[in-house]
């Protein structure tokens, strides 16, 4: 499940009609409800428990999340989330998204040209700092003194590259915690199995349940070119769960929307969602023929195609749960209980009474504007490597002039490691496939804000979308690492001297994006977010910590137990076991096994448990994180949810919901006996 962008910029806290029921949760670490899971589960964690398991769980920072299973720093994750690695250490003649990848000794083990993995230190409660900063102030000023202050604090915190600091807004602006990464940039790939088992079943069983994927990477962490020293990390657990066995996931789930109001869920699914899905069916089917093209094309277009068709259905789901009458009609229901309870209040109404619809007027402020502010600064427009590079180059040399507190938060102190690293990465970039990529969305740009519009006739001239791609690309230098490193190195001096296309194109743009986003942040997300706040505060005063605020892609810990469901009128077991994937298979994509588990087939265990299910609460963000049992013992890995999950953007429903992990067992099974991964086994068995 890749990590989606959703609204939460324009979030704002709904009270929750009760307390959180059932295992619904994504809950922080330092608000962990412990008495609840002693009171159903019988099990009585302590703040040691929740230490260890939190420095055992890791982030990647381009979206997943991910555990240390060893003391040498091995690191697990999915292979989906991994594979921009995987796919930009192969080649033509080399291609191990299609043969796997596997170090047999440390010394194999190769670097991935832009990982980042933060391990979470410390949380530190900065809320008054934030309030103080902000108070008696509104819209496009509470806006510049709350990112001003966030500034400063992550500054503060940022001592050295190897810490990475990040203010969290929770309970959409209820708190704001301070969270502090130790930060690795060396990550070394180690082990991953095929494409065509990784994601087995392709699309038509992606969210579906049951599955048969082995959906596994293995990663190393380094420190000065040696293997990292990780004492915390998590054991295996050859056996797994068995069914009503309490399990626990510890990740970083992307972003719900769970305490939107009522008018922004309505603007998500008439105005975003819908401009969302119909952009990336376009983008499906292009990409579909693209790899029709030949072999090297369906290489390269892999990755692109597995996302997008992962984001289409997604936010297929998301739409369709908003669509469903009933269910909307208790998010209506739930706002009004609350407001209703603000306004019997004087004090309250007097100070909380008409956030609600200052945040439905930005919404209609901002409606007119949404298309044009994502085409221009959320990426709709220009869907390129070397675009994102040359924007990359040319805002780094106006913002980091400017002092700290002043920047676009991207471009702060605690965030130029991060920064360097994607902008000088060696990562391959494919010409043909960079202009069929950006002819698309340059295409998509005219079309959206129309011919006559002046910056486009500017943009444009004569030229075709395919024209100005072509020469863009074909024309630009920035795919040499050391070029873009003179320009970065020579600042705003040797931007404005340089004659590079994509560089002239990027300088062209961004004075009509930057208008964009000021604009939206000065008329819109100034005036939701001080509203937001205010909802907040009535939410605290009535509620306080009880409930768990929206997902952030910060650490969270959920619980849960193995258990199946009932769908159309039939019982879905929690399990499903190797002998299935092999009944499963066709020979014909995406449902053919690899050969080396068709030729390992006589010597496996074709009972081994091989993914399951378990009534854990998560959301895209949380592919890759560890399935534990009560004694921090690894008994799966997450990388999906089932198809009734799909709502879990907006609620959570025990019953239907469900995440998918790959078991264990099938993982072990797997490495021993198909893929002679000794090396690996002994290391996941030693920590025992």
């Amino acid at each position: 499940m890749k990590r989606l962008v959703g609204a939460g910029v324009l979030g704002c806290l709904l009270l929750l009609s009760s307390l959180a029921r059932a295992d619904e949760g994504m809950w922080t670490f330092d608000n962990f409800p412990a008495a609840a899971v002693k009171a159903k589960y019988g099990f009585d964690l302590d703040a040691a428990w929740l230490l260890k398991v939190r420095a055992a769980s890791v982030r990647l920072a381009q979206g997943c999340s991910a555990s240390i299973v060893s003391p040498q720093g091995l690191v697990m994750t999915n292979h989906h989330c991994a594979h921009p690695c995987i796919e930009q250490l192969s080649t033509a003649k080399k291609d191990f998204v299609e043969s796997g990848f596997y170090a047999p000794a440390l010394q194999n083990e190769v670097k991935c040209p832009e990982l980042e993995v933060n391990q979470l230190q410390e949380i530190e409660d900065v809320t008054a700092r934030l309030e103080t900063a902000t108070r008696g102030l509104a819209d496009e000023a509470f806006n510049e003194a709350q990112r001003a202050e966030m500034a400063r604090i992550e500054a503060e915190c940022a001592t050295s590259p190897y810490l990475r600091c990040d203010v969290v807004t929770l309970y959409r602006g209820g708190q704001y915690h301070l969270y502090k990464y130790r930060r690795y940039q060396d990550v070394r790939l180690v082990f991953a199995p095929e494409f065509s088992i990784a994601f087995f079943g392709g699309d038509p069983d992606n969210f579906m349940f049951p599955r048969y994927d082995l959906d596994l990477a293995f990663l190393r962490l380094y420190e000065d070119g040696k293997p990292a020293s990780t004492p915390q990390y998590f054991k295996w657990s050859a056996s797994g769960a068995a069914e009503g066995e309490l399990t626990f996931v510890a990740g970083n789930p992307g972003g719900t929307s769970r305490l939107l109001t009522v008018a922004q869920l309505a603007f998500t699914r008439d105005v975003t969602l819908v401009r969302r899905l119909l952009y990336l069916a376009e983008l499906r089917g292009l990409l579909t023929e693209y790899q029709h093209r030949g072999k090297e094309q369906k290489r390269v277009a892999n990755a692109s195609l597995f996302y997008v068709e992962n984001s289409l259905k997604a936010l297929r789901g998301r739409l369709e749960a908003l669509q469903d009458h009933s269910f909307f009609a208790s998010k209506v229901k739930a706002e009004q209980e609350l407001r209703a309870r603000v306004d019997a209040d004087p004090a309250m109404k007097a100070a909380y009474g008409g956030a609600w619809d200052s945040i439905g007027e930005a919404l209609e402020t901002y409606r007119p504007m949404q298309l044009r502010h994502w085409m221009l600064e959320g990426g709709g427009g220009f869907q390129s490597e070397l675009f994102g590079l040359a924007r990359g180059l040319v805002r780094a040399s106006e913002e980091l002039v400017k002092p700290n507190q002043q920047r676009l938060r991207e471009y702060g102190d605690s965030q130029l490691p991060g920064l360097r690293q994607s902008l000088f990465s060696a990562a391959p970039i494919y010409d043909e496939f960079e202009i069929f990529l950006l002819t698309f969305s340059l295409g998509k740009l005219r079309e959206s804000l129309g011919v006559d519009d002046p910056f486009v006739k500017q943009l444009f001239g004569k030229k075709s979308p395919q024209d100005l791609a072509s020469e863009l690309v074909k024309g630009t230098k920035l795919k040499n690492v050391k070029v873009r490193q003179q320009l970065f190195d020579g600042g705003a001096a040797a931007i404005a001297a340089s004659k590079d296309p994509m560089i002239l194109f990027a300088r062209a743009v961004d004075p009509e994006a930057r208008a964009a986003r000021k604009l939206y942040e000065d008329r819109v997300e100034g005036q939701a977010k001080k509203a937001s706040e205010l909802i907040a505060r009535a939410q605290f005063q009535l509620q306080g910590t009880s409930t768990y605020p929206d997902a952030t892609f910060t650490p969270r810990l959920s619980y849960g137990q193995v258990k199946g469901y009932q769908e159309n009128g039939r019982t879905v077991p929690p399990f499903t076991y190797m002998d299935g994937a092999f009944d499963r298979h066709t020979g014909r994509e995406p449902f053919a096994l690899p050969q080396s588990w068709l030729a390992a087939k006589p010597r496996l265990n074709l009972q081994t448990p091989m993914n399951l299910v378990t009534t854990n609460d998560i959301i895209g963000g949380n592919s890759g994180s560890p399935l534990f049992n009560a004694k921090a013992e690894v008994v799966g890995l997450v990388f999906d949810g089932n198809i009734q999950s799909l709502g879990g953007d907006y609620g959570f429903d025990e019953a239907v919901n469900r995440t998918v992990s790959v078991h264990s067992a099938a993982i072990l099974e797997a490495l021993r006996n198909i893929y002679k991964a000794s090396r690996i086994v002994e290391e996941l068995e030693s920590g025992r």
